[in-house]
């Protein structure tokens, strides 16, 4: 290995253990999964109130609300005792609530305190100084971990309204009702989806082992990084809990932005036929991608994905990171040893690369 190549590798490493920290996190903005064969959707607040609004997140496992209204939403309980308080000086939780610690287990499976019970007098514990607040709400989504809805069961090749949801709140003194729907659709079909999978990762290795020359590994540095490009622009709203969407899509850009550079200069390498500097910045492309596209890699198998832009094209750029990213490291391996620089880096450009084994 050369020296200019040895001290751009010591750079790319440097950048990459700060982004391997990093990335993870700003790839998947929203929650612990980023696919899912259940979806859940507000259908109506009944009476609409100007700067209260109600979403669903994590395909149903999270309520969202925000109340911009200058009055006080309270949200019942299970039981209607109440749980929330969420207005402009903030957010109050009862702690003697049930739902204060049913909520804490998607599945509810939780041993309640003594003082938690219904017709038990408030305890209210300011959680947030914001007016808006996110939870767990057992009503918006299936509650059996291993149990399929009977309708799904019956039938899981067809897509499914599995139940109309409710959740009741008081604006002031106006009642509320915030009205949703739960479906499932199937996933694809693994005969259909894993073959492409598949194929996605050889194409960089038979790239790096058998092509004459470096220009299809550089090409497939370009189609790598249009992806990581896509899949951060397309970075789904956050809570307004955690930041603003602008800067969920800064901070996913972060890692696919370094992403296209190192592929722009993979791509001008295998042009001028080198072929080991190509290798070498396939391999660090393929690890950027891989650090965008695993912590998303459940749309793979998922009827649904969080993402602002078309399914599809989140399903597509996802299987290019994974898929495509593994193959670029292990066929960008291939290439550095198959191909030596007939110059210098510092030289003048050769023909062609030479194959050395």
């Amino acid at each position: 290995m050369t020296r200019p190549v040895a001290r751009l590798l010591v750079v790319v490493l440097g950048v990459l253990a700060a982004l391997a920290v990093t990335g993870p996190a700003a790839a998947h903005v929203g929650g612990d999964a980023a696919g899912s064969d259940f979806d859940a959707r507000v259908l109506a607040t009944t009476p609409e109130i100007p700067g209260l609004s109600v979403r669903v997140l994590q395909f149903g496992d999270e309520l969202e609300l925000v109340n911009e209204t200058g009055t006080e939403v309270t949200v019942p309980g299970y039981d209607d005792d109440p749980y929330l308080r969420i207005g402009p000086d903030g957010v109050w939780r009862n702690a003697n609530s049930p739902a204060t610690y049913i909520n804490l287990d998607r599945y509810a499976q939780v041993d309640l305190p003594d003082h938690a019970e219904r017709g038990a007098e408030p305890d209210w514990v300011q959680v947030s100084t914001e007016p808006h607040y996110v939870w767990h709400d057992h009503r918006t989504h299936w509650m059996s971990e291993d149990v399929l809805p009977p309708a799904v069961a019956a039938d899981p090749d067809s897509s499914h309204t599995v139940f109309e949801w409710t959740v009741p709140m008081v604006h002031g003194d106006t009642p509320v009702e915030v009205t949703g729907l739960l479906t499932w659709s199937p996933p694809p079909s693994p005969w259909l989806v894993w073959p492409a999978h598949l194929a996605l990762l050889l194409l960089p290795l038979v790239a790096g082992l058998l092509a004459r020359t470096p220009r299809p590994l550089g090409v497939l540095l370009l189609v790598g990084a249009a992806a990581a490009v896509w899949h951060a622009a397309a970075t789904p709203e956050p809570p307004a809990s955690i930041s603003s969407h602008a800067g969920a899509v800064v901070s996913a850009l972060l890692p696919a932005l370094t992403a296209a550079l190192v592929a722009c200069l993979g791509f001008r390498a295998s042009r001028r036929g080198r072929g080991a500097m190509t290798g070498l910045l396939a391999v660090v492309l393929g690890w950027l991608m891989l650090v965008q596209g695993l912590p998303d890699v459940d749309v793979l198998w998922s009827a649904n994905v969080l993402t602002d832009g078309p399914q599809v094209a989140a399903r597509v750029a996802v299987a290019l990171l994974v898929a495509l990213g593994a193959g670029s490291v292990g066929g960008g391996i291939a290439a550095v040893r198959r191909f030596r620089e007939a110059a210098p880096l510092d030289g003048p450009a050769p023909d062609r690369p030479v194959p050395v084994g």
